[in-house]
């Protein structure tokens, strides 16, 4: 991407730091060009930008398309306590490199973040990140400290696990009622991994003798989802619930239908449940293990229908890194989850052009709706919203050598994704022309809502 520095030939009202010339966005229902002025970490501007004033630096998009930046509401960076599967430097180099501009991470690390001192122990070992960060509180069945760790910053509570998962910290149905009225009282939202337990212990104990991958999914059914979603939704009572990582069809429908009585309730997919299937447990192996489980092409033909019908808010990656010396064991000691964050929106992209979904929706369901629940001041390319954007390349070959994440690999090897020519946080260049430019520790920790502490 070719950057002019202090063009006298360019002249404006007021002088931003920065100016992005010759860029198509997406603005009022259409792909149209337009000029991006960037002051103070902001945008100022968008539109024909006529002025007197010298610009510190342009930026020439040569007609690329210029979208938002990403904001991956769900990750596990794995810091601290896991830093040999990722840490907070190299997840947020993955995610600018994958046009990810804001993270939020979840709360299973080791310790994990659950009281006020694993709170702040989190947040120091986050200085890493080099694009801004927020950061999921858990509910464990004491539920102790949740007004603690809303007012120093938790952006929501969750993963809620009401299954086993990594880390261990499902909660039983006593504990999830009373923490939901808790969340529902702070005025917080409440971030559910709706895996029923007691049927996951059924189907395990049926299936256990398989040393086939592919029984891994059978054990946990989308049954066990349904059951699951169903009883957050009942026992929620006005809580803002927010379903990750759905993986069924049925699930839903159920959530679909919820909200037909004005209830608060989001859902996310994932781009392992959208890109890959039941089919990939030949060709991945162990590799293929996450919770929920890879389902069948009809489920994934579902979420697709559901992402274009507008029942799933929120594309989110899960980003769960394990290496892969680490999963190359049986499908039942086999760590879950798998590196997505640096993949997603080149994925998406591809989807946007092989017309699988529109580019508003992707716009939608990667940066406004994410920035809409937490209330970011990010998602939107509109003066006023933090300068989070990211130059779109072109497409290219998925290959493990060329990602960031310290997992090694990635179940999307061979794959096309659109990966970012320049990825901009906060008005400033993080990620160009294949290489991290940005200083370790810039990104900002961004508070949630119940913030108070100085």
């Amino acid at each position: 991407m070719l950057i002019i520095k202090y063009p006298h030939m360019i002249k404006y009202h007021i002088m931003p730091d920065l100016v992005i010339k010759n860029a198509r966005i997406f603005i009022n229902d259409a792909v149209q060009p337009a000029e991006i002025a960037v002051d103070s970490g902001k945008i100022s501007k968008v539109g024909k930008i006529i002025g007197t004033e010298e610009v510190n630096r342009v930026i020439d998009a040569k007609g690329a398309l210029v979208l938002p930046g990403a904001i991956d509401i769900h990750v596990h960076f794995r810091d601290p306590g896991m830093t040999k599967k990722e840490d907070w430097h190299t997840g947020s180099c993955a995610a600018a490199a994958g046009g990810v501009t804001t993270v939020i991470d979840h709360p299973n690390t080791i310790p994990p973040t659950i009281d006020p001192d694993s709170f702040r122990k989190k947040r120091k070992e986050a200085k890493k990140s080099i694009i801004d960060y927020g950061i999921n509180a858990g509910v464990t069945r004491e539920l102790k400290h949740l007004r603690e760790l809303w007012e120093l910053g938790a952006t929501a509570f969750g993963e809620i696990f009401m299954a086993e998962s990594t880390a261990s910290l499902n909660v039983n149905d006593v504990t999830l009622k009373n923490s939901l009225g808790i969340i529902e009282e702070l005025g917080a939202v409440a971030c559910i991994h709706a895996e029923d337990e007691k049927t996951r212990q059924e189907y395990v104990r049926i299936l256990k003798g398989s040393t086939e991958p592919a029984s891994y999914s059978k054990s946990r059914p989308p049954l066990s989802e349904k059951i699951a979603v169903e009883k957050a939704i009942k026992l929620a009572g006005d809580a803002k619930l927010h379903f990750c990582h759905i993986s069924a069809g049925e699930s839903l429908g159920i959530i679909k239908k919820a909200r037909t009585g004005n209830r608060k309730i989001t859902c996310e997919v994932t781009p392992h449940h959208l890109f890959l299937s039941t089919r990939d447990w030949k060709r991945l192996g162990t590799l293929g293990k996450m919770n929920p489980p890879l389902r069948d092409y009809q489920d994934q033909q579902s979420l697709w229908q559901g992402l274009n019908d507008g029942t799933v808010d929120i594309v989110a990656s899960d980003h769960a890194p394990h290496t892969e010396q680490e999963k190359m064991t049986d499908i039942w000691s086999a760590p879950a989850g798998v590196p997505g964050v640096e993949t997603m929106m080149p994925l998406m992209l591809m989807a946007v052009k092989r017309n699988l979904i529109t580019l508003q929706k992707l716009i939608e369901v990667t940066s406004s709706n994410p920035g809409r629940l937490f209330s970011l001041n990010k998602g939107v390319l509109a003066a006023g919203y933090d300068a989070d954007m990211v130059i779109a390349g072109n497409a290219r070959e998925i290959r493990k050598e060329k990602l960031h994440s310290k997992a090694g690999w990635t179940p999307y090897q061979g794959m096309e994704g659109m990966f970012p020519e320049t990825t901009i946080s906060g008005g400033e260049i993080v990620y160009e022309d294949n290489q991290i430019i940005a200083k370790r520790g810039r990104g900002r920790f961004i508070p949630g809502n119940g913030f108070t502490e100085l």
